[in-house]
């Protein structure tokens, strides 16, 4: 029964509890009596634990010939030595971040082990698109923020990136999505004017490949895990503070040949 769905036994549950599993024994004559602490000790002999959810991607194509060519390329750009014209910058967005301002300051963290103080309540007032790239060798961010995310709000941060890249830097890879806001006919345009950025788009459903996700985690934890911004300026405001402070004390991630081809690996053994 634990390794069944409870919709089997017409029990509207996600998943089996131990106490939930104890009533239905019971319910279905299979024992006269069962504690709950009983059917947890069963499962736990039998390495059981039906509560746990672990999320997993059925790909609608299979990881062929061409997924691992895409991967191994973009793997070559994160690893090989880079020539003194060039440089790769993992580009993606960070959407709908809201100021969501308080009624009452929040409240710093006191002795006897009093924690951070957040009023329950909040005021919406719209949100942010975070347009940010992260330099894989030195790990500089480069980071504007817009009201929408559409091409036009992409071209705009692609000129910035063009004004803050010196000349000398020939060669400007891009490593991004395939959302169509990336290669859509205005950015194509675009960048058929400005032959030193070069795409390279990563695989569907591969986003774990782009640097620039592991320093969203860090602006996540660091910086939005308490939301209380006056307003969308006020929010612009510290995001940028919030790069140019990573920024004095930048550091890449490491990706080695070695450590993705262990990632690979594994991968491989999902397929």
């Amino acid at each position: 029964m634990a390794c069944e769905r409870p919709d089997n036994c017409d029990r509207s549950l996600a998943t089996w509890f131990c106490a939930d599993l104890a009533r239905q024994l019971v319910a279905g004559g299979v024992v006269a009596s069962i504690s709950a602490s009983t059917v947890q000790r069963i499962l736990a002999a039998h390495k059981l634990k039906p509560w746990r959810v672990h999320m997993w991607l059925s790909p609608k194509a299979p990881r062929n010939a061409e997924f691992y060519a895409r991967v191994n390329a973009i793997i070559d750009l994160y690893t090989r030595p880079l020539g003194a014209h060039e440089i790769v910058l993992c580009v993606d967005e960070k959407t709908s971040l809201q100021p969501r301002p308080r009624g009452r300051e929040t409240m710093p963290a006191r002795p006897a082990l009093v924690p951070n103080r957040v009023e329950h309540e909040y005021e919406r007032c719209g949100a942010l698109q975070l347009f940010a790239a992260f330099d894989t060798r030195s790990g500089k961010v480069y980071g504007r923020t817009f009201d929408r995310k559409r091409q036009k709000e992409f071209i705009a941060f692609l000129e910035y990136l063009d004004a803050m890249v010196p000349p000398s830097v020939t060669a400007i890879n891009l490593v991004l999505d395939n959302v169509s806001t990336h290669h859509g006919k205005l950015a194509q345009a675009w960048l058929a004017e400005h032959p030193r950025f070069r795409l390279h788009f990563t695989p569907v459903h591969c986003s774990w490949m782009n640097q620039v996700e592991q320093w969203f985690s860090i602006l996540q934890r660091k910086r939005f895990r308490i939301a209380d911004f006056k307003n969308k300026t006020d929010l612009a405001a510290k995001v940028g503070r919030f790069i140019e402070e990573w920024n004095e004390i930048a550091h890449p991630f490491n990706w080695s040949t070695k450590s993705v081809a262990k990632v690979m690996a594994d991968a491989h053994a999902a397929a």
